[in-house]
């Protein structure tokens, strides 16, 4: 089976995936790790569209069960129709703001304080994701989320981001149990 968790930055994708990873026999394939090169300080270089698609290929295919987070709305048409399950995770944008501060803080800790690069970065990264619900951006946002779900060719669950975690993992479980009855 093969379920992509989806949404705006900081509503809770990669945490989600991580817990059915870990209460499964799912691998999770974090979409950043195929979007960014490896840098110190991170997130600073792209991968060519065409080496990070054949890359996350590979590791999609060599798995029966894999779970991938994060938006790929950029990545090509061939990706409307790789998944069984999509969940599009929702959070309220000033919770979700609030989460990605202090996961910043948390990456970068005094940096933010003392490298300009790192500060430049984070308050660019962060002025990115606050756009998410306007409808005129132009980068990952709701309405392009919302367009894309309609280009699915799966199941797609909409999941509140606020919502416990534990509950989410036992509703995505049940969809896994549901799905590998059918």
């Amino acid at each position: 089976m093969k379920i992509l968790i989806f949404g705006a930055s900081g509503s809770g994708t990669t945490t989600l995936a991580n817990e059915i990873e870990t209460r499964t026999d799912f691998k999770h394939l974090d979409v950043d790790e195929y979007y960014w090169e490896k840098t110190n300080p991170p997130y600073q270089i792209k991968i060519p569209l065409t080496q990070r698609n054949e890359n996350l290929r590979i590791d999609f295919m060599k798995f029966e069960n894999v779970v991938v987070s994060g938006s790929m709305v950029s990545w090509g048409k061939e990706w409307e129709t790789a998944f069984d399950l999509a969940i599009f995770m929702q959070l309220e944008n000033t919770l979700r703001m609030e989460r990605l501060k202090e996961r910043e803080t948390q990456r970068y800790g005094e940096k933010l304080l003392t490298d300009k690069i790192i500060l430049k970065t984070s308050t660019e990264f962060l002025e990115w994701a606050n756009q998410y619900e306007n409808p005129n951006f132009k980068g990952r946002s709701l309405k392009i989320h919302n367009y894309w779900i309609e280009m699915l060719n799966c199941k797609v669950l909409r999941l509140n981001g606020a919502t416990e975690l534990s509950k989410k993992v036992e509703i995505v479980l049940n969809e896994i149990n549901i799905w590998h009855h059918n």
